[in-house]
C-alpha cells in the first residue's frame, strides 16, 4: 500500500486525478459484483432444496454454486435432525414432504414484481393473470411487471431483467 501511495504521489496531478477516477470505478464495480454474489447466495440459501430437486434449476448453477447448495442443505438437514427432527415420528421427518397436497419445499414467488427492459418488440400482448390488464412491449421500454408474465420472454432473450 505504501509503494502504491508513493507512486501515486509522484504522478502529475492530471494523471493522478484520472487514476483516482479509475480506482473509484473499480471499487464501484467490485461493490456491484459482491452485492450480486451476496444476493445470489442468499437465494441459494433460501431455495436450496428446491434448486437441488429441480433439474432445470440445478442446471443453472455453476459447479461451485452446486457444491455450496449441496453442502448447505446437508448441514441444514443435519442440524434439523439433531435439534428436533429426530424426536418426530419417522413419517414426519422428511423436509420435502408433500402430505395434504402442500409441499414443504419453498419455491420462488413467480408473482413477484421485476424490472424488465425490452430488447426486441414483442407482438403478442402480455396478459397479467388474474387481472384484465394486457399490454404490448416495445423495444427499449422498461416495465415493472410480474415475473410470471415475462419469464418466457426473458428466457428467450427478448427482454432482460434490470
Amino acid at each position: 500500500i505504501e509503494v502504491v501511495e508513493e507512486q501515486v504521489g509522484n504522478v502529475n496531478p492530471k494523471t493522478n486525478f484520472r487514476l483516482i477516477i479509475i480506482q473509484t470505478e473499480l471499487e464501484r464495480f467490485k461493490f456491484l459484483v459482491r452485492s450480486f454474489l451476496r444476493t445470489r447466495m442468499a437465494k441459494i440459501d433460501k431455495y436450496a432444496l428446491y434448486m437441488l430437486r429441480t433439474p432445470t434449476q440445478t442446471a443453472r448453477l455453476s459447479a461451485s454454486e452446486l457444491q455450496y447448495a449441496n453442502t448447505h442443505q446437508t448441514l441444514l438437514e443435519a442440524h434439523y435432525r439433531s435439534s428436533f427432527l429426530a424426536q418426530f415420528p419417522t413419517s414426519l421427518q422428511r423436509l420435502d414432504d408433500t402430505a395434504g397436497g402442500i409441499s414443504m419445499v419453498e419455491q420462488p414467488d413467480t408473482d413477484t414484481a421485476v424490472f424488465v427492459r425490452v430488447l426486441r418488440d414483442i407482438e403478442v400482448p402480455i396478459v397479467i393473470e388474474g387481472t384484465d390488464t394486457d399490454f404490448e412491449m416495445r423495444r427499449g421500454d422498461v416495465y415493472v411487471v410480474r415475473w410470471s408474465a415475462v419469464r418466457e420472454y426473458v428466457m428467450h432473450g427478448d427482454a432482460e431483467l434490470i
